[in-house]
């Protein structure tokens, strides 16, 4: 069965050469042009993956990525005119998993998607253990969840997926360049802010005490690793 894809913008020009374009993948895409309409055709279709323009009526893009990150962990590349750091920065820490600033190519944009769709399988198939116990932290890998003394926390996705993949790598030191490659999944430079910002929540959310962090460890000069706790 077909991927589908929700796509939100309110040109109504890259809109439609978007459909198109995601229709050619082999992706269903469905149009939407303003805020509102994306939150009900999202509840209608349930799509796999969300295109949304950060720039729209009725709702904007940022009110919209966070009505639908409480929602849902579905897959969030937002699409702005805006290039700074600031901007990009906020579209993730609201749970975007990717960030296009317009224009772009229909090839890079494409090849996003599939990268994202792709992390998603390979951590489906994982033989890491479906839940990792940190103590009063439990890390559901399968259920894509953080538990604290049994309760649901909530989780932006892509910081999830950043957990994830560091628990599959215990005690191996990584680079801020190559946490953005393998698990935003293309070349991030001059984004590292980005790793920072998520480890910095991950640490607040799992830690005992996020200054003196006993999981996930700052190697200075180098990046970060994790390390079960003692």
């Amino acid at each position: 069965m077909a991927r589908t894809i929700l796509v939100v913008d309110d040109e109504t020009t890259l809109r439609e050469t978007l459909v198109e374009a995601l229709e050619s993948e082999g992706y269903r895409a469905i149009p939407a042009a303003d805020g509102r309409e994306a939150l009900t055709s999202f509840r209608t279709h349930r799509p796999d993956l969300v295109l949304l323009d950060l720039m729209l009526p009725e709702l904007s893009g940022v009110e919209v990525c966070r009505i639908l990150r409480a929602e849902s962990a579905v897959p969030i590349i937002m699409l702005t005119a805006k290039d700074s750091e600031v901007d990009k920065v906020v579209g993730l820490e609201l749970g975007a998993d990717d960030y296009v600033t317009k224009p772009f190519s229909l090839r890079e944009l494409t090849a996003r998607i599939r990268a994202i769709f792709r992390r998603a399988e390979q951590a489906g198939s994982s033989e890491t253990p479906p839940t990792i116990d940190l103590g009063r932290v439990q890390v559901d890998l399968a259920g894509h969840r953080l538990l604290r003394d049994g309760e649901t926390l909530p989780v932006k996705p892509k910081a999830f997926e950043l957990l994830a993949f560091l628990l599959r790598h215990p005690g191996q030191v990584f680079t801020r360049d190559q946490l953005l490659e393998h698990v935003w999944g293309y070349d991030y430079a001059g984004e590292s802010r980005t790793v920072d910002v998520h480890i910095h929540w991950l640490r607040a959310e799992i830690e005992a005490d996020p200054a003196a962090p006993a999981c996930l460890h700052t190697v200075r000069g180098v990046g970060y690793v994790f390390r079960r706790p003692a």
